[in-house]
């Protein structure tokens, strides 16, 4: 069973930094896309980033011009550089995978916690 392994969660003050890491626990060979998505307390898990098996970007509005998303799609890899960050960026961060295995999948991972708080 594949898992996606996430580190790289935690406590920082407003303006910080944080870099997240995800990592396939065995290699996922059709992939199209990589994200990360996150959800806070009492709302619904949103879209913050994406790359693509070609490379193309798209980025949550919200964290335009703060987060950088980067990946190795044959490593089965990717990354979330979180800068600026602001308290609104709290919230348990997922990173997933969209896959092909004979039809479409989407593996996720367990989730990392990240707070931004003075």
């Amino acid at each position: 069973q594949v898992q996606l392994v996430e580190s790289g969660g935690g406590s920082v003050q407003p303006g910080g930094s944080l870099r997240l890491s995800c990592a396939a626990s065995r290699t996922i060979v059709d992939v199209n896309a990589m994200g990360w998505y996150r959800q806070a307390p009492g709302k619904q898990r949103e879209l913050v980033a994406i790359i693509t098996r070609g490379g193309s970007l798209n980025y949550a509005d919200s964290v335009k011009g703060r987060f950088t998303i980067s990946g190795d799609n044959a490593k089965n890899t990717v990354y979330l550089q979180m800068d600026s960050l602001k308290p609104e960026d709290t919230a348990v961060y997922y990173c997933t995978f969209a896959a092909y295995v004979g039809y479409p999948y989407a593996f996720w991972g367990q989730g990392t916690q990240v707070t931004v708080s003075s």
